[in-house]
């Protein structure tokens, strides 16, 4: 099992883009979230963002989610509903 800090790098999700992560309500409820965009942020080297689209119903309160996706662990992550679109709401989680 990888490090938490090496499992959380800009350069592991960038080949994800585009792929469909499963955001975990509780342990029954899910809803389907494609990563749209992995980002290098404007700070230190290694901060970066992710950004997901889900549907729009439910909206998502900010709030630790669980994902999941076939290539990773599942992983714990902060996000925070940044924009509203035709196709859904977008999500954000910020790192480093």
């Amino acid at each position: 099992m990888p490090e938490a800090a090496s499992m959380f790098t800009l350069a592991r999700f960038e080949p994800l883009v585009g792929s469909r992560f499963t955001l975990r309500l509780d342990d029954a409820a899910e809803l389907p979230a494609q990563l749209i965009d992995a980002s290098a942020g404007r700070g230190s080297a290694k901060s970066f963002s992710l950004t997901f689209e889900a549907p729009a119903e439910p909206a998502l309160p900010q709030r630790i989610y669980r994902l999941e996706h076939p290539q990773l662990d599942a992983m714990d992550l902060f996000l925070v509903p940044v924009a509203r679109t035709a196709a859904g709401l977008h999500y954000e989680a910020v790192f480093g």
